[in-house]
């Protein structure tokens, strides 16, 4: 077990929520130093685990918020290098989760950049267009340096498939609710709890749920429906790009996902 892992297991498991809580915030918007504040703020209202995304311009599993978001820290000058900053001060307090494309994984090469998480204290990645099949060369130098690479399984997902990932799974499973890219919807999916099911069945490590959660409700539904772990994304970060006091906007609606599932005794 690595040390990323390690960190995101105690995190999950000394949450004392129904289900830990993970927001997610785009590294770079608005800009550097408010999405820095910005994961101070889902921190301070009780964010368990934190997710830092890689602004990128060809992004295909996100949706036109998270998109925008994207676009608008790169044509800000928002590198990765940048980002990773962003991720080594929030990481002093809760595990952050990089999620990022394959290519700027490729493109600095395996080795290299899961040496650079692990120095900057990054717990975990997530490559949502790396499959399970091309992903041998990034799981081992993960490994070796102590990063987490957090496999997605979606509701199309067969059996055998599932098998495999939850096999390799590393400091959480996500488990996309919906087929499609990240995005608000107006209801929680019954098609969620099947597929909670089945990944925990087949791994030793939490299982979260994310894409279309976006209100308390949806977050407890999804703990009842059998996830350990609650992503919230878009809405969060449409709340950034409207406010004129973006980690004030988004620590209160993070403030409001925690205490929905936040267990009686809390």
């Amino acid at each position: 077990m690595n040390a990323g892992h390690e960190r995101i297991a105690a995190a999950f498991a000394a949450s004392g929520k129904h289900a830990a809580l993970m927001p997610y915030l785009m590294g770079g918007f608005p800009d550097l130093a408010t999405s820095r504040r910005i994961g101070e703020a889902c921190i301070a209202a009780g964010a368990d685990v934190l997710e830092l995304g890689v602004p990128f311009s060809d992004p295909l599993a996100d949706g036109p918020v998270i998109h925008a978001a994207g676009t608008a820290a790169l044509a800000a000058g928002c590198t990765l290098t940048g980002v990773l900053e962003v991720g080594r001060a929030l990481a002093e307090t809760v595990p952050v989760v990089l999620m990022c494309y394959a290519s700027l994984v490729l493109a600095r090469g395996e080795w290299t950049f899961a040496e650079l998480l692990g120095r900057t204290g990054i717990s975990g990645l997530i490559v949502p267009d790396m499959p399970l099949e091309e992903s041998d060369a990034v799981f081992a130098a993960c490994e070796e340096h102590g990063v987490a690479l957090v496999p997605l399984v979606a509701p199309t997902t067969t059996e055998e498939r599932m098998a495999r990932i939850g096999a390799r799974a590393r400091g959480f499973v996500y488990a996309v609710s919906v087929v499609g890219i990240t995005g608000e919807r107006a209801t929680f999916s019954d098609r969620v709890a099947p597929i909670l099911a089945r990944a925990r069945a087949h791994s030793t490590v939490p299982v979260a749920v994310g894409f279309g959660i976006s209100t308390g409700e949806h977050a407890a539904q999804a703990a009842a429906s059998g996830a350990q772990g609650v992503i919230v994304g878009t809405r969060l970060v449409r709340a950034a790009g409207e406010a004129t006091d973006p980690p004030g906007a988004v620590r209160e609606l993070v403030g409001d996902l925690s205490a929905a599932l936040a267990r009686p005794n809390q």
